[in-house]
């Protein structure tokens, strides 16, 4: 969630962008872009493609597959079974009270059910009566009941492509009006053995339904009731469920593109937004396009992959112009701290050539030599600061024991400090500390710092090292009894090529040992800081008693 201009919060979902955002050529690119979104985005034509094929696959499957048709035809087979039964039990009934009957008369008597016509036939199959032309007698109305389904074009285009397709896919080949008696016949002579037959094709539009009874007088079978009927009925409720079907479509198809449209526009456009500000800094002509940084667009209030890709976006947008911004300093200071030897050996060359004394040629040559000295020194220096990015990322970490680390490089610094007469004291766990992290580094940071507070000590003074664990980290300290850090000094001693040192000692050091030990000491996830050391914390201005500088590591 993020908050919003006027505080309030903001789902992520929800979550677009801020307009104010966009400025100049990414706004002018957005302006152009949503004009028309599906005909300039890729992925937002693909988002409402694919949510359309579904629907328009369920829709299809609905219709195709028409269960409601099937049940209304296993409906309308029962139906008129049972009304063929009826009318057979109407002749069974007129022949158990007289000798012969006229099959006209008696289905001139019967209410036929409407759409339905009714065929006698005799034992050998002929047809002796039929009820097309006999007038029957008329059902009596009934209240509330439904006079028939309505029609519409939608219905009537839907059911003409329903029956084309059916037309195509159907596997039973259609009934010609010609073989209808013939197999009206086939049918009657089935049921002349007392079982009642049914031929259907009401499952393929237009088609329809005939069912065969016997009549029976006593056990014996004296005739046939055949009774047709189409499935026209059926066919107009399935146009009007079709057409609830093909509204309901209609309805969800236009839901459906806009909510692709909205979902497009809440995933293309914040893409389209960082390729086009990505794609304005790797231009030629990108200076004059935006003559300050290139602006990545603030997403990361979105809590999703978006806003995930734009904070990281952002990030190495962010490190890259700080690494060039580096660099271009790097580059200047490396400038600077090149010219000032180099000036003083243009000094010492020039006034060599016009010295006459041997004391002052030798003064001059020892000049020279230091200046040489500081370049060779200046040069190895700035070559391993800048080495130092790339090597830290190539080298693998391993684990290893700190309190050895720092046992190894005490006992070669004691040495150093017993030749200088200064006494060192440590304090380091006897327990191992197991870091992960570059060993060889790590020495380079913890020697540095040693050797710079032996370096500040003159005789009699003393440097104490020691470890301590704090839950998850561990500090390693290195405290000394010498002049301490002038307080101006506290804050610049960790930039590079800055170097405050001791008289007699000017141009010894490059001033890039510190700002080595804190790059390393951050590319592992900790920290480091140098302070003073005084007689109470409660007097800031009181005489240093010495200078501490403390390392944080992570464990």
């Amino acid at each position: 969630m993020g908050a919003g201009q006027d505080g309030r919060i903001v789902v992520g979902e929800d979550y677009v962008e801020e307009p104010q955002r966009l400025e100049g050529p990414l706004a002018t690119l957005r302006r152009k872009k949503s004009l028309l979104l599906i005909n300039r985005s890729p992925l937002a034509r693909k988002i409402v493609l694919f949510n359309l094929m579904a629907l328009v696959i369920l829709v299809a499957g609905v219709l195709y597959l028409n269960p409601f048709r099937d049940s209304l035809v296993v409906q309308r087979e029962r139906d008129l079974v049972a009304e063929t039964h009826l009318v057979a039990d109407v002749f069974e009934a007129y022949l158990a009270t007289a000798e012969a009957l006229d099959p006209v008369e008696v289905l001139a008597n019967i209410r036929r059910p409407g759409g339905v016509r009714l065929y006698v036939l005799d034992v050998d199959g002929r047809i002796v009566a039929d009820s097309r032309g006999i007038a029957g007698q008329v059902p009596p109305p009934v209240e509330g009941l439904s006079e028939g389904i309505g029609s519409s074009a939608i219905t009537d285009f839907l059911n003409d492509v329903w029956s084309y397709v059916a037309d195509r896919l159907q596997t039973r080949a259609p009934v010609s009006t010609e073989s209808m008696d013939e197999k009206l016949r086939e049918l009657a002579m089935g049921a002349l053995d007392g079982v009642t037959r049914i031929s259907s094709v009401g499952a393929r539009p237009g088609a329809g339904f005939t069912v065969a009874s016997p009549i029976f007088r006593g056990n014996e079978v004296v005739g046939v009731i055949a009774a047709t009927a189409s499935a026209a009925q059926i066919d107009a409720l399935v146009r009007a469920e079709r057409e609830q079907v093909l509204q309901m479509f209609v309805i969800a198809l236009l839901v459906s593109i806009g909510l692709s449209l909205v979902l497009a526009s809440t995933i293309a456009n914040p893409l389209a937004d960082l390729a086009a500000a990505a794609e304005l800094g790797r231009q030629k002509n990108a200076r004059k396009l935006s003559p300050d940084r290139i602006r990545i667009p603030d997403l990361t209030a979105r809590p999703d992959e978006i806003g995930r890709l734009s904070g990281a976006l952002r990030g190495m947008v962010a490190a890259l112009y700080d690494r060039i911004e580096t660099n271009e300093q790097f580059a200047a200071d490396v400038a600077h701290e090149i010219k000032n030897p180099l000036s003083s050996l243009r000094s010492a060359v020039d006034t060599l050539r016009i010295a006459k004394k041997d004391e002052q040629k030798k003064k001059l040559l020892d000049v020279i030599e230091h200046d040489v000295r500081r370049l060779d020194r200046l040069v190895s220096d700035i070559s391993n600061a800048s080495r130092l990015d790339s090597e830290l990322v190539k080298e693998e970490e391993e684990e290893f024991d700190l309190t050895k680390l720092l046992e190894n490089i005490i006992g070669f610094q004691k040495e150093e400090a017993a030749r200088k007469g200064v006494d060192f004291i440590t304090d380091i766990p006897k327990e191992p500390i197991i870091i992960s992290g570059l060993e060889g580094r790590l020495a380079q940071v913890f020697v540095n710092i040693i050797s710079n507070a032996i370096s500040f000590c003159e005789e009699g003074d003393a440097v104490r090292v020691w470890a301590r664990r704090r839950e998850n980290r561990v500090l390693v300290v290195v405290e000394d009894t010498g002049p301490g850090i002038p307080e101006e000094a506290l804050s610049k001693i960790f930039k590079r090529f800055y170097s405050e040192r001791p008289p007699g000692q000017f141009g010894n050091h490059s001033g890039l040992g510190l700002a080595i030990s804190k790059q390393i000491v951050e590319a592992h996830g900790g920290a480091i800081w140098a302070e003073n050391i005084r007689p109470t914390d409660a007097d800031a201005t009181s005489e240093p008693l010495g200078a501490r500088f403390v390392v944080g590591l992570p464990i």
